[in-house]
């Protein structure tokens, strides 16, 4: 099919948008690059979408120059505030890829050859749970969007003769859990039990049962689900998910899992015992866009039994009478139906460099956190708040204040040496460091600790 005669064809223009997407994914991210405000930014930029239009040279210019400059690093090696993203090449390049070939993934009759190599990749993430074969899911934007869909699937399956009421539902969930758990609730429109955390802030199979146990016999009938978190996105915890399994599976509650961040560790063998009881989950999401070195935006949402998640998902119209309801449609497992391939790039990494590969690097990362956990305890100015399960690292420095800690972030950002910005441990401000990137080296961390000590 030839392109051109509405919308002019700009050779040119598509070799410059190819060769610095090729150059930026070699060379990586620029560490300086940080947010200015919109009012700037308006100055720098004028306007750019107008009548005439301003040419793809000169929107590509304000791009490269002016956009891109004022985002934030994702892939840099200091990057470890917040859960960064370290891309592999392989995964970046394809990206350009999926795109350019234009595929509507959200049913099998109009994609099936990416979702016959989506499924892989997700075949490949419940092999690591010890799931039956027949489980699987769909990719989805984030984990905002697997959970919600997860849980929308439990609360459908609650639902029979006598559960049909006016009333609110509850789902029970620990205070580490992600905010989009909250978020989860207020759209659904359901109550949150909260299950108190131990001194490492886990829930545990204990206090789940306690917290059932004391609610009234109408309350319990509302519950229709607990949401475990493996990986809490402040310190790295993972839950008791054997203890909360065995609570689920006495009350038949749904057991979903949220490792959007730490799920990435069930491909290490050395973090393999934090993950018992993940076997008996029902619903489970990871963000291969955190730690399992994709693109933005991916997250593997896979169920257990997926005809749950289809009786709660799919869509039905006069002009979707043609679909094949035989075969997987993604649009059925989750709350979309346009979606991209979006767990492409994810396949191909995974199909360019094996298993294994993706094995050793989630090793690395937490070699990587054990090390600079041993450099903390090192230094007497500074105190390692626990011991890390996964790569999040939680540390003071003696006799810091809130201001202290928030002056040197931002002049380490600044200067472009480390992205790390302060949060909160049992009320008092601590830093935290996340690390994702098997390139993140512990000697260039350890010389950041020592300008702690100044």
């Amino acid at each position: 099919m030839t392109r051109g005669r509405f919308w002019p064809r700009d050779e040119a223009l598509l070799g410059s948008v190819v060769d610095w997407s090729i150059n930026r994914i070699a060379e990586g991210q620029d560490p300086l690059t940080a947010a200015r405000s919109a009012d700037v930014l308006l100055e720098e930029v004028g306007q750019t979408v107008t009548s005439a239009g301003i040419g793809g040279a000169e929107a590509l210019r304000l791009f490269t120059e002016v956009l891109v400059p004022v985002t934030r690093a994702q892939d840099e090696p200091m990057n470890l505030a917040y859960v960064a993203a370290a891309p592999t090449e392989a995964a970046l390049v394809f990206d350009l890829a999926v795109s350019a070939a234009g595929i509507f993934a959200g049913t099998w009759e109009s994609g099936a050859g990416a979702i016959a190599a989506e499924n892989q990749a997700l075949a490949w993430i419940t092999s690591l749970m010890d799931w039956p074969e027949a489980a699987g899911g769909c990719f989805v934007a984030g984990g905002t969007m697997g959970n919600l869909s997860a849980l929308v699937a439990a609360r459908s399956g609650a639902v029979t003769p006598g559960t049909e009421w006016a009333g609110r539902w509850m789902f029970a969930a620990s205070p580490g859990a992600h905010s989009s758990i909250v978020a989860a609730a207020r759209v659904m429109d359901c109550d949150i039990l909260e299950v108190a955390g131990d001194e490492r802030g886990r829930m545990t199979g204990e206090a789940l049962s306690a917290a059932v146990a004391d609610l009234s016999p109408e309350d319990q009938v509302r519950l229709f689900a607990v949401v475990a978190t493996a990986g809490t996105t402040n310190a790295g915890v993972v839950d008791d998910l054997a203890g909360v399994a065995a609570v689920c599976g006495e009350r038949d509650l749904w057991f979903h899992v949220d490792g959007a961040y730490g799920g990435a560790a069930l491909a290490a063998a050395s973090a393999r015992s934090l993950f018992v009881g993940i076997e008996h989950a029902d619903s489970f999401v990871v963000d291969p866009h955190k730690w399992l070195f994709a693109p933005y935006d991916c997250c593997a949402l896979v169920y257990r039994e997926p005809i749950n998640a289809a009786v709660a998902h799919s869509q039905f119209a006069t002009y979707l009478d043609q679909i094949d309801r035989s075969e997987w449609n993604p649009a059925d497992y989750a709350i979309h139906l346009s979606r991209r391939a979006r767990g492409l790039p994810f396949w191909f990494s995974l199909a360019t460099y094996g298993t294994d590969r993706y094995s050793d690097a989630v090793e690395t990362v937490l070699a990587v956190a054990r090390g600079v956990a041993d450099e903390v305890r090192r230094r007497p100015f500074l105190n390692l708040v626990m011991e890390p399960d996964l790569s999040v690292l939680l540390f003071e420095r003696r006799g810091w204040e809130l201001d202290d800690y928030e002056a040197w972030s931002e002049r380490n950002a600044q200067a472009g040496i480390v992205l790390c910005v302060p949060t909160r441990w049992e009320g008092r401000p601590v830093l935290r460091f996340c690390f994702v990137n098997p390139d993140t080296e512990v000697e260039s961390v350890a010389a950041v600790l020592d300008s702690l000590g100044d």
